[in-house]
């Protein structure tokens, strides 16, 4: 068995994301203690900005034709594209930033799609946890609702392009702790930080069985 599972939080010394990712994968752990993890962190150890270009371009050139730079890319987009395709389940912990998704997680899907196709079900039927975390409170009635334009795009590609068995556990108000003007939500944090702890523990019984 094989657990894939990538971080692309940029701090993962005090990373929100990865504290719940490692209560997921603890839980799985337990019941799987020999299992085999594939690791990528891709806030800190980014891939190349370019490789999607390169991998793209590769596939509408002949393949006598492709130069190095081509080659490369398209080799590290099937690389990556493996990974996935090759595990049994998969963590994936993805921050907000700047209300959207990390360009470094979009970089990886866009180089896994290069590297698979557009439409290949790489998780079909695999239990797979996203763990997402957003510094602020962006739900129903807060003054930015509609400003996280990350979560649908992490469920449409997981769930509805990748098709796996997806459950996705969240935590807001992260930097109410140490934010200036954030000083009256920090107990609402502290007891989201609670619920997001059990419910990534939850996830990782789910991701186990």
């Amino acid at each position: 068995m094989t657990l894939f599972r990538l971080d692309a939080s940029i701090m993962p010394a005090n990373s929100s994301s990865a504290e719940l990712a490692d209560i997921v994968q603890a839980t799985r752990a337990q019941a799987r203690p020999d299992e085999s993890v594939i690791r990528r962190s891709i806030g800190i150890d980014p891939l190349p900005s370019n490789a999607w270009t390169e991998a793209t371009l590769a596939g509408f050139t002949p393949e006598t034709d492709r130069t190095p730079a081509q080659l490369e890319a398209l080799a590290l987009a099937k690389r990556l594209a493996g990974e996935l395709e090759s595990a049994d389940a998969a963590i994936l912990a993805v921050p907000f930033y700047n209300f959207g998704v990390s360009q470094h997680f979009k970089t990886w899907v866009d180089l896994v799609i290069a590297g698979a196709g557009p439409a290949a079900p790489l998780l079909k039927g695999k239990p797979t946890v996203l763990v997402t975390v957003r510094g602020g409170g962006y739900g129903p009635g807060t003054p930015r609702e509609g400003w996280d334009h990350s979560t649908a795009y992490l469920r449409r590609v997981l769930a509805d392009v990748w098709q796996a068995d997806l459950t996705v556990v969240e935590r807001e108000l992260t930097l109410a702790a140490t934010t200036p003007g954030m000083e009256s939500l920090r107990n609402l944090a502290a007891e989201l930080h609670i619920t997001a702890r059990a419910t990534a523990g939850a996830a990782g019984e789910i991701l186990a069985a």
